[in-house]
């Protein structure tokens, strides 16, 4: 199993126009073969700020993926690619984590 965490912070004002396009985009995430879950998450309501908030403008994608070559062909493919266009003027920064479980 792998696991992702990316962590997108939009420029200000557009986090909502970044996760309307990822909404958009989830229903060809989730039938791409080895696409166990894939869902964007943003700070819970109620939560004060504080040093383990993301803020407004950022947003954190959880993935799970049964194989390594799964994540590999969903980053190579072509809904991907057009949602990566469509944003990319809206994005400020992104850092995306892969990782395995330990046994």
């Amino acid at each position: 199993m792998i696991h992702v965490v990316a962590i997108i912070t939009a420029k200000p004002g557009e986090r909502a126009k970044i996760l309307e396009a990822a909404a958009a985009n989830r229903p060809a995430v989730l039938a791409e073969k080895g696409c166990v879950e894939y869902v964007a998450t943003i700070d819970a309501a109620g939560m004060p700020a504080s040093k383990g908030t993301f803020g407004p403008d950022t947003f954190v994608v959880v993935e799970k993926w049964e194989t390594l070559a799964d994540l590999q062909a969903h980053s190579a493919s072509p809904h991907m690619a057009a949602y990566g266009a469509k944003v990319k003027d809206w994005i400020a920064s992104r850092v995306i984590h892969v990782m395995e479980p330990v046994a």
